[in-house]
């Protein structure tokens, strides 16, 4: 599902818990779709940092190993 879209749902299905309550379906499919959004905003929060690189105040890199490692791994640098 489309992050919008999901996220749409998310708050319909919210929306509907605090006004009527939901369904054990709806409860179901709350729970399903909130374990997605939280992946799918884990990986793009992973790929973020992935990709960052750090510079100290005299403009040295500073990125930690590990993520110099994957960043390498990833094609994503040359040293």
């Amino acid at each position: 599902m489309e992050r919008e879209q999901l996220r749409q749902r998310i708050n319909e299905l919210s929306a509907k818990h605090k006004s009527e309550g939901l369904t054990e379906a709806e409860e179901i499919e709350r729970q399903a779709l909130r374990e997605e959004f939280l992946a799918n905003f884990r990986e793009a929060f992973r790929s973020q940092v992935e990709m960052m690189q750090l510079f100290d105040k005299e403009g040295k890199e500073v990125t930690p190993d590990k993520v110099k490692e994957i960043q390498r791994k990833k094609g994503l640098r040359d040293d």
